[in-house]
């Protein structure tokens, strides 16, 4: 259960079509499909990366300050209901990205920069993962990240896959509908720590 819950909290929180995805989506389009898979796996190392500080960072804040579960909890919730309304009334444009084929090193330094310089990035995985870690049991907090964490490599991968071998087809109603889905999603969990927030009371 908490394995699927993270599997499906991860798959919302990194499919919609971001700094990170149009980063993955760019190099899929733009190079071969070894160079794209390659970039899949630096940008997914940056993200696990993220998410695991995001994940514990929080998590040792909390043991130290009780009265700041109360705050992320109500946070959190307003942030992904927004961020779910966000994602579903989103008309992603068209891709209509060109560019040339950037060295190995500009790769990493830009994958780093789309996860780690993003502040939204950070403050959004930093309320997901932290504030779902709260209504975590302490046995269960690993297999749920598992869940998370497994959730960025299939995608990342899936992504690169699917933009290679269907480049000609992705229409941005295509995008659309992942966002609609993913913002679904994300309603129903922003729902849930609603009513945990409110059980605080």
């Amino acid at each position: 259960m908490f394995f699927f819950q993270g599997l499906t909290m991860g798959l919302a929180y990194v499919a919609p079509i971001g700094m990170q995805n149009l980063f993955v989506i760019h190099s899929a389009l733009s190079h071969s499909l070894r160079r794209a898979v390659a970039t899949a796996f630096i940008v997914l190392f940056f993200d696990i990366s993220l998410s695991l500080s995001c994940f514990y960072g929080i998590g040792t804040l909390l043991n130290h300050l009780p009265w700041l579960k109360v705050v992320i909890l109500g946070t959190g919730t307003l942030l992904i209901l927004y961020m779910a309304y966000d994602m579903i009334s989103q008309v992603p444009d068209a891709l209509t990205l060109k560019d040339q084929p950037v060295s190995l090193g500009q790769t990493v330094s830009k994958a780093c920069i789309v996860t780690w310089m993003n502040p939204q990035a950070i403050l959004d995985g930093t309320m997901l993962l932290g504030a779902f870690r709260i209504t975590l049991p302490a046995t269960e907090a690993m297999t749920f990240l598992t869940g998370v964490l497994m959730a960025s490599g299939l995608w990342f991968l899936s992504l690169t896959g699917c933009v290679a071998a269907f480049r000609h087809a992705i229409t941005p109603g295509i995008l659309r509908a992942i966002n609609i889905l993913c913002g679904t999603v994300l309603m129903l969990y922003g729902l849930h720590l609603g009513y945990t927030f409110v059980q605080l009371f």
